[in-house]
């Protein structure tokens, strides 16, 4: 009889690769300037021209357009305008260069700044897919299934935030969960609540019972990214978390969000002007809310097609904007916020693969400090793969032992081995191989490279059909960090107090 699919795809299956990898990549190639001084400066006079005469808005929030009236703004109803280099002065005045984040698990705190460079799962899509169940809307038991499985990968170094929108739990309350999540059942940095003072403060609440209140009144271990409305708007929902995060010292990455031609000019030279201006005008924000707060000069620039109106991503455009992102945060003075495996595709085929390896290598070479949707990102953001999870865990390995560097250690040189082996032999037996086999060489986990005959016999798998078996084999692997009982009950006891507050809402 014959052999079916499903047998076929069990026998594909394979234990995990157990690999260990360092907290967060550490950079050992230098980064690749794009823009010539001249450029730069040029980008840095048309940001400040278009603060000074075109100004920034920021919406619904009173509090605000008063700070930046006391620093000696010209404010207008809701339009903010900066004298000529005030933002830059503020920020470099204050702002660290370089700071931890750090985990309930301390040996994997990560560093933000200099040479490190953090990678993070995708956030946000209402929807995830795999290969048994197609797209479908995503539920909280996906979002456990994602944390838990980004846990077993060694290449990412965070568990980020909304990994899958759980849209099966009330949406002005889901947040609580989805922190708990992370909290519970992974023991590395994550990020708090985006929307709103009030959400970003249940974020901090529930990092208190974690670390204690004391260690987090002095130490960053949350993460929140204030997106701004391009062009040069930010609202209450964005301003109110930055200005909470900020009171309390918790790192902030103002990242504008944009896709040239729509949300701003269709030149990136006009459209990297515009990101600057408003990063700098939000990063000034936080710096006059808690001068020396933890921040990130974030950059989401991508492009869209000028025949449809759609996203694309992977575009040369694209790698040429988060590599001049990369610069202008370097002389800025702070760490780089920035994204990775971006792709408009539906399904994890080549298109997803050539556009999210374009995408994350560009931010690699951009010097990028943390990079955001480094796995999992389908179909514009609209959906996190399980598949493409695992595809990307590979792009996200090779990338990082490349920017390792080359290892010149007296064992790497090898010349013990050359001597040992001598001219026309091999070096598969050779004690040199012997003892550094395991990790020498870079080994992903999704290729087949076997013959033709062995990669038929085993079922003609296609890359996506062995990603299907490799993340339930992941899950099988998964290993439950633990959280002390005490810290847990009195998550559950907060979360349940905060939930009865209020009724259930299906909006923000």
């Amino acid at each position: 009889m014959a052999e079916t699919t499903a047998r076929k795809r069990r026998r594909g299956a394979r234990a995990p690769v157990q690999q260990s990898a360092p907290p967060f990549v550490t950079r050992n190639i230098g980064p690749l300037n794009i823009l010539s001084e001249e450029g730069l400066c040029l980008i840095e006079e048309n940001a400040d021209r278009i603060l000074q005469d075109t100004g920034m808005e920021f919406h619904d929030d009173p509090e605000i357009l008063q700070i930046f009236r006391d620093a000696g703004c010209d404010v207008q109803d809701t339009r903010v305008r900066f004298e000529s280099g005030f933002c830059r002065k503020t920020i470099q005045a204050t702002a660290p260069k370089e700071f931890m984040q750090h985990a309930r698990n301390p040996e994997k705190s990560v560093k933000m700044g200099g040479n490190a460079t953090v990678l993070c799962p995708s956030w946000g899509p209402p929807f995830v897919h795999d290969l048994d169940k197609g797209r479908r809307y995503a539920t909280y038991d996906d979002f456990e299934t994602l944390v838990k499985l980004h846990q077993t990968i060694p290449w990412l170094h965070h568990s980020g935030g909304v990994v899958c929108e759980p849209v099966d739990l009330p949406a002005n309350k889901r947040h609580l969960d989805m922190l708990y999540a992370h909290i519970r059942y992974s023991d590395r940095p994550f990020m708090g609540a985006f929307i709103g003072a009030e959400r970003a403060g249940h974020a901090i609440d529930m990092a208190r019972i974690v670390f204690g209140e004391e260690y987090v009144a002095n130490n960053p271990v949350l993460y929140c990214v204030s997106n701004t409305n391009a062009p040069l708007v930010m609202d209450s929902h964005m301003s109110g978390a930055l200005k909470t995060y900020a009171r309390a010292g918790q790192p902030v990455a103002t990242a504008p969000w944009v896709l040239a031609g729509a949300m701003s000019p269709c030149t990136v030279a006009g459209t990297m002007a515009q990101v600057l201006a408003e990063a700098l005008a939000c990063l000034t924000l936080a710096q006059l809310v808690n001068p020396g707060a933890p921040v990130l000069m974030g950059s989401f620039a991508s492009t869209m097609s000028m025949q449809s109106g759609a996203p694309t991503f992977g575009t040369p455009e694209a790698g040429q904007m988060v590599l001049a992102a990369g610069q202008l945060a370097r002389r800025l003075g702070v760490p780089l916020h920035t994204v990775g495996t971006l792709s408009a595709s539906k399904i994890p085929d080549a298109q997803s693969q050539q556009e999210a390896t374009w995408g994350l290598m560009m931010s690699m070479f951009a010097g990028a400090n943390l990079i955001n949707h480094a796995t999992g990102w389908l179909e514009g953001g609209l959906v996190t793969g399980f598949e493409k999870t695992m595809i990307d865990a590979d792009l996200c390995g090779k990338l990082g032992r490349f920017f390792e560097g080359i290892d010149l250690s007296e064992n790497a040189q090898a010349m013990d081995a050359i001597a040992q082996t001598g001219p026309g032999q091999h070096f598969l037996g050779s004690d040199h191989t012997q003892a550094n086999f395991m990790t020498a060489l870079f080994r992903p986990e999704t290729p087949d490279n076997n013959s033709f005959e062995q990669w038929q016999a085993a079922g003609s798998l296609d890359t996506a059909q062995r990603a299907n078996a490799l993340w339930k084999s992941h899950l099988e692997a998964y290993e439950d960090p633990g959280l002390d009982p005490a810290i847990d009950k009195a998550l559950q006891d907060y979360i349940t107090r905060r939930k009865a507050e209020a009724p259930d809402q299906e909006y923000f």
